[in-house]
Formats: structure tokens, sequence, C-alpha cells
């Protein structure tokens, strides 16, 4: 390009800004609806860049707050795990010593670090082991009952078979003075387990407490298991009695162990036989 033209170009556009800034001059002077308009619209675009500055900055202000916000509940919520689980072993020590024999038994207070409850072969893994005196064979109980059998045991762990598990019964007595039989978990049910073997003979009443009854080598006598519901004889010789669990075996926390320290010498002798 020449340096005339250039020297044109600049000059017309130099020109043609001045005509517009007048003439923008000129509107806005030459009415009050005019003035209006242009200083509503010069306060909108005014509040528009504010907003979206302050709203840049209260963002990355709530962030921040947020952040802070969960470190604080992760460190409440780590405090209040570290005092319920106090309060618990101080509990479970209260209520039984580790390795506390009482008769033919020990009693080991353990928690439940998992449990299943949706299938037909449940099982429980508690947080005791080799290293606790745990041994295979061992019961699992709590206060309202007898909940699973130890079939494994690791250095600090031990796996457990459920009460819900079809291969898991118990010697059980209706009452503390009545018939022994079998009681055993319904399949179906949360709660519902299914007493038999029971002579029908024997007079029943609805609402009676069931008991294990201490014929086996692994739970003692007299925990109390559930309560008598509806019956029904089968073969015309026994009957089959319907038992509501004291125990919610869905939300189990925390068992105790048992063993039953003849258990070794017992076995020896079944063996015999």
């Amino acid at each position: 390009m020449k340096k005339g033209n250039l020297i044109y170009h600049i000059m017309t556009a130099a020109i043609f800004i001045v005509l517009e800034v007048a003439a923008l001059t000129m509107l806005t002077r030459s009415g009050e609806l005019q003035k209006t308009w242009f200083g509503k619209a010069g306060q909108g675009f005014m509040e528009w860049i504010w907003g979206g500055t302050q709203k840049i900055s209260d963002y990355f202000s709530l962030r921040e707050q947020n952040e802070k916000l969960a470190a604080e509940n992760s460190r409440l919520t780590m405090l209040l795990a570290k005092q319920n689980d106090s309060l618990f072993r101080d509990t479970l020590d209260k209520m039984v010593m580790p390795m506390n024999a009482v008769g033919d038994f020990t009693y080991i207070p353990a928690r439940i670090s998992k449990i299943s409850s949706n299938s037909q072969h449940n099982y429980m893994i508690l947080d005791r082991g080799m290293n606790d005196g745990v041994r295979e064979g061992d019961g699992v109980v709590t206060a309202k009952g007898a909940v699973g059998i130890i079939d494994a045991v690791s250095e600090n762990y031990a796996f457990a078979r459920s009460f819900k598990n079809h291969q898991m019964s118990i010697s059980a007595r209706l009452g503390k003075e009545g018939s022994v039989g079998t009681l055993s978990w319904d399949g179906v049910s949360k709660n519902k387990a299914l007493l038999k073997e029971i002579p029908h003979h024997i007079a029943l009443a609805a609402g009676d407490t069931v008991y294990t009854s201490g014929y086996s080598s692994i739970f003692p006598a007299d925990i109390p298991l559930g309560t008598a519901g509806e019956a029904k004889i089968v073969n015309g010789a026994t009957y089959e009695i319907q038992v509501t669990l004291l125990e919610d075996l869905e939300s189990l926390r925390y068992a105790i162990i048992v063993g039953n320290l003849g258990n070794g010498e017992i076995t020896k002798l079944e063996n015999r036989e």
C-alpha cells in the first residue's frame, strides 16, 4: 500500500470515530428518553461485569469453605468412631473378660467384622483368632442366642457359620425343664426358626421360651434362643414348632466366642464310639 493511501485510510477512520462520538453525544443530550436509555444500558453492563466477578469469587470461596467443612466432618467422624469403639470394648470387657473360664467354657468377646444375611449359607467373620485362643468348633453367642459356629481360624480372625445357614442346627430345650429337640433356621424368614423332634404328647403353650439344652459340646446350657409359636404334628409322631428368635441376626456387631475346655476329650470319645 502506498504511503498516501495509508494516510488517507487513517484519516478516514479517525473522522468516522469522531463523527460517531459526536453523534452519540448529541443523542444523549437531545432528550430525557435517550439519557435514560444510555444510563440503564451502562448500568446494566456494569452490573453484569460486577455480578460475574462476584459469582466467581463466591464460587471459589464456597469451594474452600466446603473443603474445610469436609475435613472437619471427617475428623469428628473419626473421633466419634474411636469413642464408640472404646465404649463398646469397655462394655464387653465388663460383661466377660477375654479367656475368662466359667465352668467348662471360656468366653472371648469379639467384634463382627463382616456378616452375610442374604443367602442360604450365611457366615460371619470375627476379629479374634488363634492368637486369642479361638479354635475351630467353638460357638458364637450373644445374650439373646447362639448365633454361629467357628469353622476356620487364622492368627487374628475367625470364620463362623451363621445360625442362618442350612448346615447349622442347635440342640434346644422347650422351657428349662421341657423336652429337647433340634432348632434350625426356617430358611426364609429374618427371625424365624423351627424346633423339631418334640414328642407329640408334650403339652405346649405359645410363648414358652426355648433355650440351649446343654447337650451339645459347643454351647453352654440355658442360653435363651426364642419364643415358641404355632406347632404342627409331623408324621403323626413329633411336633414341629415355629420359634421367633430373640436375636436380630442381621444387625449383629458384637458377640462372644465360647469354647468348651473338654471338647477335645469329648470328641475323642465320640470318635471311639
